[in-house]
Order: structure tokens, then sequence, then C-alpha cells
């Protein structure tokens, strides 16, 4: 990104900053968890306070926990202006990536616009309501990914990785698309988060790893509203919790199926092939993962990004889609908590699992246009590559 890219960025991410720290910092209650946690883990006890009123835990590993701390020694208000701050530049930044990778002749005003208008997109003005930290995770598997001539390509998933564990399926990418030495230094990255977390706070690292992990109840209902994984589309189509078995055969083919789809697009070794791999291979961990709640669908804004670059009429069409039920909030739509998902009509299932949905369009569309722009030995068709590539 180019000097102008990021003053424009950092104006656009200045002025939601100046909104919330208005506002008192009111809200975020991911945040004010977060904070919690900074507060709590080099005291013990990590896992067992609980965020007043609401009840909510800290459930990330205790490396996160550690890295939250200096948040917790501001005062909210600087705090939250400081966490959306950051969120804004974190999702400027790999869109601003993701632009330059597809299209490096764009002007430079290109990235920061799309990133102000994703504001207004529902994954990502939940994210900042909440205060949350996918955008940062994002930004560091997107520069690993993209930027793949750095000599630590690979150490950034491995720490998003250590703060939540979901971007483990990069690990696998990387050794899939045959980036070897990215791969390890993923996983080493990741062994160095797991093991700094029981040197310095042993019991909660021990609970968290043993225990605490593997709890999807742990951080919400399963078949509410706003997750968008296979499972709580399962649960909420069926009226009730599917079998372990029925869950790891849909979830499981889900996300194998596309994470090998994201390899084989990433094996055409072109600009185009890059992005759609990186952002299958977050799709794979999104319908896997048992809790995918709709603001870690901020994924969802490089995935529109590549779909349209694409230029066919079919991925154009998906990424319109993306824009309308994301701008348009469908899945808040239905009744939503107590269980009333459990009941809800044909056309409430369509529109409160619209990011499920749109996710599986967006495989769809993906393995066909491969299928039309791969020549029978693999390699791109580059008769039918889109302009300016």
């Amino acid at each position: 990104m180019g000097r102008r890219e990021w003053l424009a960025l950092l104006a656009v991410s200045l002025a939601v900053a100046a909104y919330v720290g208005v506002g008192g910092g009111g809200g975020l209650i991911d945040l004010r968890v977060y904070r919690l946690g900074g507060e709590t883990v080099f005291l013990g006890g990590l896992y067992d306070v609980r965020l007043h009123p609401e009840g909510l835990a800290f459930t990330y590993p205790p490396i996160a926990a550690m890295l939250f701390a200096p948040v917790a020694a501001l005062p909210v208000s600087v705090a939250a202006a400081l966490w959306s701050f950051g969120t804004v530049v974190a999702l400027g930044y790999a869109v601003g990536l993701v632009v330059r990778v597809l299209s490096p002749a764009a002007p430079w005003w290109t990235s920061p616009a799309l990133t102000a208008g994703s504001l207004a997109l529902e994954p990502v003005w939940s994210h900042l309501s909440f205060g949350q930290i996918n955008t940062l995770l994002m930004a560091l598997v997107v520069h690993d990914l993209l930027r793949a001539d750095r000599r630590w390509s690979g150490a950034l998933v491995g720490l998003a990785a250590g703060l939540k564990l979901t971007p483990l399926v990069f690990v696998v990418f990387l050794l899939l698309v045959g980036r070897i030495r990215a791969a390890a230094l993923a996983a080493g990255s990741f062994v160095a988060t797991v093991v700094v977390g029981f040197l310095v706070t042993p019991r909660d690292a021990w609970a968290y790893w043993t225990a605490l992990a593997g709890d999807a109840d742990r951080v919400g209902g399963v078949a509410y509203a706003g997750n968008q994984s296979a499972l709580s589309v399962l649960w909420r189509l069926l009226g009730h919790e599917p079998s372990t078995l029925v869950w790891l055969v849909v979830a499981g083919a889900l996300g194998v199926g596309t994470l090998l789809l994201g390899v084989v697009a990433w094996r055409r070794g072109d600009a185009v092939g890059s992005v759609l791999g990186t952002c299958l291979a977050a799709a794979a961990m999104l319908l896997a993962s048992p809790i995918s709640w709709n603001h870690h669908w901020v994924w969802a804004v490089p995935f529109v990004l590549v779909l349209w670059h694409l230029g066919a009429v079919p991925a154009r069409a998906v990424a319109l889609a993306w824009v309308l039920v994301t701008a348009a909030a469908v899945v808040r739509w239905p009744p939503r908590s107590g269980d009333r998902e459990v009941l809800w009509t044909p056309l409430e299932q369509v529109a409160g699992n619209a990011y499920f949905l749109a996710a599986i369009g967006s495989v769809a569309v993906s393995a066909w246009w491969l299928r039309a722009h791969t020549t029978s030995a693999g390699r791109p068709d580059t008769a039918v590559l889109p302009a300016g590539r």
C-alpha cells in the first residue's frame, strides 16, 4: 500500500475510533471479556472468572490473554477507541493487499473506499460493535499467504492460530500447497504460543488444552442464529442437536472439499489463484468449525473482491448476493434466541442461514470457474483470465 492509501485508511480508522470513543466505549462486550482476561491472566484462575453481569468467560488460549493485558490497563473509552482503530486498520490492510495482488494498477483510493464501504456490511459492523479480533487474524493470515516472498512467511499464521485455534486450517493449507517451510514455521510459531502459555500460567494452560479447547458450548449456544457454521445449520434444520456422526460427515465433507478446492486454486500459480485459494481455505475453516459467529464472516469482504474480479456473471452474482445479504443483515431477520431458531419456517431458514448459503454458493461458483479456466495440464487458461491479469 502506498502513502496516500495509508493516509486515507488512517483517516477512515480515526473517524471510527472517534465515534466509538465519544460513545465512551459502550457495548463492545467481547472487548470487555478480553480486558477481563488481560486483568486475570497473571493472577491465576483465567477461566474461572466471569464478566459481570453477563456471566461471559474468557474462551481463548492463555497467550491471547497475555497480549490483551496492555488493553486491560487502559481506560475503557480509550481501549475501545484504540481497538476500533486497529480493527479498521487491519481490515483495510487485508483489503488493500488483496486489491494490489488482484489489480496492481487500481487507483490509490480503491482500497480505502472499499474498506469504508465494507463498514456497512453486517459481519464488519457487528465485529466493531462486539470489539472482536477477527480482522486482525485475517490481516495476519492474508499477509503471510499473499506475501510469500517473506523469509518468515508462515510465522504469523501460527500466531493467529495461537490466539484463536481455527486458523490452524491454514497450517494444513500451506502444507497441501507445497509451502513446506512456511507450514513448518506456522506450526513452530503455534507451538511456541502454547509453550509460553504453560510457562506463564501452567494451571490455566492445562485446563484450557485438556478440557476447555474442545467445549463449543462454552462460547455460546450452537443453534443461535448468529452461528453460521454447518453444525448450527444442521441443528436448526433438524430442530435438535445432530449426532456427532452426522455433524462430522457433513462438516467434514464441506470443510475438506472446500480446502482441497482452495489447494487447486492456489496451484494455478497466479494472483487470482492465490487470493481465491486463501478465501476458500477461510471458508473451509468457517464451515467446519462448530462455532462461526456472524462477525467471523469478515472473510466475506476479500471473498467478494476476488469473486467480482473473476468477471464471470455467476461469480459476480454470488459476490453481489454476499453484499446484499450482509448489507441487509438478513441473518438478523428471523426470530432469534430462546431456541426459537429450531422452529423457523422454510423462509426463515433461508434468511437465518444466509451466510452459510452464500458460502456454499461461493464454493460452488469457484469450482465452476476453476474448471472452466484451468487447462487439462492444471495450468491457468491465460486466454480467458480477467482483464488486467
